[in-house]
């Protein structure tokens, strides 16, 4: 699921004070304590390295733990609905004068309540076992992150990370395949974004129904959050049956769903109302772009920012976010000249669409990095300035010269030069 709300990727959990007790510093503690447990005797390159990418598996430990937490709510309720009912059931049949027939068949309903209660929280059990089991795991894949095998440990990482971007890509076949091959299972979240497939499909197809039901299930945290979510989908529904021209439909059906956010959002909630008086081909563009198909895009996208901040996920896929760490240290004014080096990720355009909100690479200090052997220019390999105004490396030009008699080509212009006496002219 692409996000385009947040270009550079940047999570709100990010300027959380240390001090705060939030799901993301407490999913932080336990690749902290890795980070702590890996031998002092390792080479300090490498240990700052896993030390630095240990810090990046919020989300890593995030997501499970917020699956399993949904979990136990769910259970929780189940229980609580079902026990109470049963409850209330004894109570009214104690308080009543019923034939024993009647008591008898009562009670056996209440038995037959209890054991669909059993079964559901057999169900539910085998949920959480198998949260907390995915938790555990990739506790077990943190811990065993070592400096000696961290070759191996990153390549696990990288299709981690590619198993992220496929299912946010809704490559989901592909995102399957790729975890079964490489036995990570555990270590991707496949089933958090099925959850999210059946929703986004349904508004494809300009369904609400699988929308609505998602809210309803995470009813508490989208109030917590203050999400709009839910009213949207509602105000798209009202405009369905003004679009079919079902006018007292609609008006039922405002009545009934919308009328309870008016003190919320009544500005809204007018704008839309007023769309009774006008059919679906309205040249007003007020409410024109009410009846637009783009409306529904609008909802799948509210939809995946709602869904990423339930498990604490990035809005954007983690590659985005791991080659824009890499390109904002790469990006500067000469990657986006025409004759930028090929070699440069910069020269093409899909990094440079991804390059763009970031800023320029900040160089305290200059390098220059030869044309020709791609090796930096320093006391050691001093830089030569040809007659032409090109500079390259002193050692690209002798390698050039032993090659050619003593003659140098510039590979920018085709221009030939003899080296000796080009030395010479230089240092006179």
């Amino acid at each position: 699921m692409e996000m385009e709300t947040v270009p550079n990727g940047s999570s709100p959990s990010s300027t959380t004070s240390s001090a705060a007790t939030t799901p993301t510093a407490a999913s932080a503690a336990p690749a902290a304590a890795s980070a702590a447990a890996i031998s002092p005797n390792a080479p300090s390159s490498k240990l700052n390295q896993l030390s630095e990418s240990l810090k990046l598996e919020h989300q890593f430990l995030r997501v499970p733990f917020e699956h399993y937490k949904k979990a136990i709510r769910a259970n929780h309720r189940i229980v609580e609905k079902e026990v109470s009912a049963v409850i209330n059931g004894v109570s009214d049949a104690a308080e009543s004068e019923m034939s024993r027939d009647d008591a008898v068949h009562h009670l056996n309903s209440l038995v037959s309540r209890l054991q669909g209660l059993k079964r559901k929280l057999e169900e539910g059990s085998r949920t959480e076992n198998l949260q907390a089991q995915r938790c555990r795991a990739r506790l077990d894949h943190l811990e065993s992150a070592d400096p000696e095998n961290l070759s191996d440990w990153n390549n696990i990482r990288l299709k981690r990370i590619l198993v992220d971007y496929m299912l946010r890509m809704s490559y989901y076949n592909t995102a399957v395949k790729l975890a079964e091959s490489s036995n990570i299972q555990d270590l991707v979240d496949i089933d958090v974004f099925h959850e999210a497939k059946k929703v986004i499909d349904a508004l494809q197809n300009k369904e609400v129904t699988p929308a609505l039901a998602w809210c309803a299930d995470n009813k508490s945290r989208l109030k917590k959050s203050k999400s709009k979510f839910e009213f949207q989908l509602r105000l798209q529904e009202f405009i369905e049956l003004v679009r079919a021209e079902s006018m007292m439909r609609a008006i039922t059906y405002a009545r009934k769903y919308l009328a309870p956010w008016g003190s919320t959002h009544m500005k809204e909630l007018q704008r839309v109302l007023a769309t009774l008086a006008f059919k679906s081909n309205t040249e007003c563009t007020t409410y024109k772009v009410l009846f637009e198909p783009k409306q529904w895009d609008y909802l799948i996208d509210q939809f995946k920012q709602e869904f990423c901040k339930l498990y604490g996920m990035t809005l954007e896929p983690l590659l985005n976010i791991y080659l824009q760490a890499g390109l904002s240290a790469l990006k500067t004014p000469f990657c986006y000249e025409d004759d930028c080096t090929k070699e440069d990720p910069l020269s093409q355009e899909s990094f440079r669409k991804l390059a763009s909100p970031l800023p320029y690479s900040k160089q305290h200090h200059s390098k220059l990095v030869c044309y020709i052997t791609k090796e930096l220019m320093d006391t050691e390999n001093p830089p030569l300035v040809l007659p032409n105004d090109y500079v390259y490396s002193t050692k690209a030009l002798e390698e050039m010269a032993k090659m050619n008699d003593g003659r140098i080509t510039c590979p920018r212009t085709g221009q030939t030069y003899n080296y000796t006496e080009l030395v010479k002219a230089y240092i006179s």
